[in-house]
């Protein structure tokens, strides 16, 4: 449960573009309500602010997530992850992740040196500090997501082809999948959304187990935005639906309105 809460947080972050043009900015929101059958159990935030990394602005990424009544009396989820990357080349330069899901709690920063591809994790509550190596053109969980908002091949893919990105999380580089399933129009609150259909995988035994059933539904338009996500779990499923947005670079495409 507690992995599934964390991939579903991270994938409500997820979104995909092959313009040239960023298909995000300074300023970008958007809010997720995450619910399990007809129990609302939480939401998820994400949002674009600028920050100054090594004399030159940066993205900072800031992503939230937490349970809300009942659910935040059986299971409290207090998340958030943070993701300073390069405006022109998307590499990341800090991560925080701080969380708190049902007592399990961490309070983590990683400090990337693109120069001798090596982080750094500061690790507050045990006080201590680890070295890793990583690969070239590796991401943090948050900017993965935002690295993928601009692949330039994302809407070229076949059904059935998939894309993969390294992601450093947890002191292990994993190989992050993303199959292409094709295109759905869906039901929203905002009107019926033209959607682009993904199944993401991470590495068998690694961080999450590659069976994991998720399913996204990405806005087909400039945006790319996550619309909907969809766990299945042992006993009934976890869905995650899009609330609120603002500040979106491009128009959002509806096909007709609720």
């Amino acid at each position: 449960m507690k992995k599934t809460i964390t991939l579903l947080f991270a994938i409500a972050c997820l979104g995909f573009s092959s313009q040239k043009e960023r298909a995000f900015d300074v300023g970008e929101w958007f809010k997720f309500r995450i619910h399990y059958g007809l129990i609302n159990a939480g939401y998820a935030t994400l949002e674009v602010q600028e920050a100054v990394r090594n004399n030159k602005k940066v993205y900072h990424a800031i992503g939230k997530g937490y349970t809300t009544g009942m659910s935040r009396f059986f299971f409290k989820v207090d998340d958030t992850y943070e993701s300073y990357f390069d405006k022109e080349t998307g590499e990341p330069y800090q991560f925080v992740r701080r969380i708190d899901e049902g007592g399990y709690t961490k309070n983590q920063e990683g400090f990337f040196n693109q120069s001798n591809n090596k982080v750094l994790v500061k690790d507050y509550k045990h006080k201590s500090e680890m070295l890793y190596n990583f690969p070239d053109k590796t991401q943090d969980i948050l900017s993965t997501f935002y690295y993928l908002r601009n692949y330039p091949t994302i809407d070229k893919l076949k059904v059935g082809e998939s894309i993969a990105i390294d992601m450093f999380f947890d002191g292990e580089v994993t190989k992050f999948k993303l199959k292409y399933l094709g295109n759905q129009d869906i039901d929203t609150k905002f009107g019926v959304v033209p959607t682009m259909i993904f199944r993401p995988y991470v590495q068998s035994g690694r961080v999450f187990k590659e069976q994991e059933s998720v399913t996204v539904w990405i806005s087909d338009d400039d945006n790319k935005l996550p619309i909907r996500i969809k766990a299945d779990l042992a006993v009934g499923s976890l869905k995650a639906d899009l609330d609120g947005f603002k500040g979106l670079k491009y128009s959002f495409r509806v096909k007709a309105k609720p």
